[in-house]
């Protein structure tokens, strides 16, 4: 008999135009970024369910950011909206020219937030970096500086200062700003753009939270990595490709790898798709390594990197698939607490 399977509510809000709803499409409704230029608006809140890991079911309120919306939130629907609250998600448009407004929203819902859901976790996407210059992303020039508050923690209220002609904010400290504002509360940002792989760094981030045994997760895929004496082992989430787990036995160069190979794996995927084929695995190897991306479990894929010469093609696959009974039960919420011991 399947379990019954636990439900998480994760809120995604922020102003209307901020790219709420086209990132939500991209990573869980298989769109390509081209494509969300046919999304219309938000009207209220749409509700989505997705499946994650089997027995993990997101409940995804993506909430209409125009005024109207808004303040309804916070007054007649405040209990509805922020009640029971895992994920709060605000996104900023990192072009808006109502950053005052924003701020005030976003203060709002932490309000909301502490009242309803105090034990919620909360992100902070700063999105449409890609409409800023390469080598300015980190220097985000605005018309206002950073946002200061007064009275108490209980009561904070946003004052905005004039900055000098010129005068940068360093992303860093709109950071700083924003989890400042967020006291008690702890807050996360990220830079994000649906253009590149930065988007799945941020959502891999979040739905990492919301797994209930991935520190059991963890612990076998390290003894995994060790006994076939990989490099390293990344674990997907099946539908999404978004990295769920990691273990590393060596050091790598690239920190942005992870979020790289769920973009590059995820767009192959859907031109496969419209091939009418289904990709189910992928072998990429040079005089340096060997990589080996595979169906792992009924909703993850596994890649595995080799760096040993000796070790032939045909020893990981078998290794990969006999370990695939053992993942599966760790992916049942309430399974048995099992191990992959070292031998």
């Amino acid at each position: 008999m399947p379990s019954t399977a636990m439900k998480k509510k994760v809120l995604l809000m922020g102003k209307s135009g901020s790219g709420k709803t086209s990132m939500r499409s991209i990573i869980f409704a298989n769109y390509i970024a081209r494509d969300t230029r046919r999304l219309g608006a938000t009207i209220d809140v749409e509700h989505s369910h997705v499946r994650f890991l089997g027995n993990l079911v997101l409940n995804l309120w993506d909430c209409g950011g125009q005024d109207t919306f808004m303040e309804n939130y916070f007054t007649s629907q405040r209990d509805n909206i922020f009640r029971n609250v895992e994920v709060l998600i605000y996104v900023f448009d990192v072009e808006s020219r109502e950053l005052e407004k924003d701020m005030h929203y976003y203060q709002s819902c932490l309000e909301a937030i502490l009242q309803n859901s105090p034990d919620a976790k909360i992100f902070c996407l700063v999105h449409k970096m890609d409409l800023v210059q390469e080598d300015q992303r980190d220097l985000l020039d605005t018309s206002l500086s950073r946002c200061a508050t007064k009275g108490s923690e209980k009561s904070k209220e946003a004052t905005w200062v004039k900055p000098q002609a010129g005068l940068p904010w360093i992303f860093k400290e709109r950071e700083e700003d924003l989890r400042r504002l967020s006291r008690p509360l702890e807050c996360a940002c990220f830079r994000t753009s649906i253009w590149d792989e930065t988007l799945y760094k941020a959502w891999s981030s979040i739905v990492y939270q919301l797994i209930p045994n991935v520190q059991q997760l963890e612990m076998n895929l390290r003894n995994f990595a060790q006994i076939i004496e990989a490099d390293e082992v990344l674990l997907f989430e099946r539908a999404t490709f978004l990295v769920i787990s990691h273990y590393q036995c060596k050091e790598q160069r690239d920190i942005h790898r992870f979020e790289k190979i769920s973009n590059i794996i995820k767009q192959f995927k859907l031109s496969c798709s419209k091939l009418a084929a289904s990709f189910q695995s992928m072998e990429v190897r040079n005089s340096n390594f060997a990589a080996f991306i595979d169906i792992f479990t009924s909703n993850t894929y596994v890649m595995v990197v080799m760096s040993d010469p000796s070790i032939p093609s045909a020893a990981t696959l078998i290794n990969i698939r006999n370990a695939r009974k053992h993942f599966e039960k760790l992916e049942r919420v309430d399974g048995p607490k099992h191990s992959l011991l070292m031998r």
